[in-house]
């Protein structure tokens, strides 16, 4: 279900997090865990990985995560600002350094106007800076929106640290 070197790029972001002693947390929606579970199948990945929050119902995204009732009510769960509430959240639920959180619509169904199947924002926050923002929408399959969206997130998080390569 990954693409090809998504391994990879996950063991060179826990490195690279772990020589700076940063801590990580994950909030995903659509990704079901998998970032988290991307990230935990690297060998010592529990010196960087603190939590992970799967909260795929808006309930859990407002009990767990702390978004506000009232936000998703507005925006709807896929969004940016319920993304970046998602990552705040996830900061404070763990006390990690950096959180990377995911919220879309992977399909088949659940588009609309405006918010097409493959829409996925994400946001990565770190204490003491501004969140970023990004949205994309993938093509393909669910597994192919789900996939594409664990590499994005695993490069919004090195971006967030300041590791170079950007997103």
């Amino acid at each position: 279900m990954l693409l090809p070197g998504t391994r990879e790029q996950a063991a060179t972001l826990l490195r690279e997090l772990q020589a700076r002693g940063l801590t990580v947390a994950t909030a995903e929606s659509c990704t079901g865990g998998l970032v988290g579970a991307t990230l935990t199948a690297i060998p010592g990945s529990s010196a960087t990985l603190l939590a992970g929050f799967i909260t795929y119902s808006n309930t859990a995204k407002a009990r767990i995560l702390g978004v506000p009732e009232a936000m998703l009510a507005e925006h709807g769960a896929v969004s940016a600002p319920v993304a970046q509430a998602m990552a705040e959240g996830a900061l404070r639920g763990c006390e990690a350094d950096l959180a990377v959180a995911i919220t879309g619509i992977a399909g088949p169904g659940g588009g609309r106007p405006g918010k097409p199947v493959g829409l996925v924002h994400f946001a990565a926050a770190r204490r003491g800076a501004p969140t970023l923002l990004r949205h994309e929408v993938f093509p393909g399959d669910r597994d192919a929106v789900r996939a594409a969206s664990v590499v994005l997130a695993l490069r919004l998080l090195g971006a967030q640290a300041g590791l170079g390569g950007g997103a």
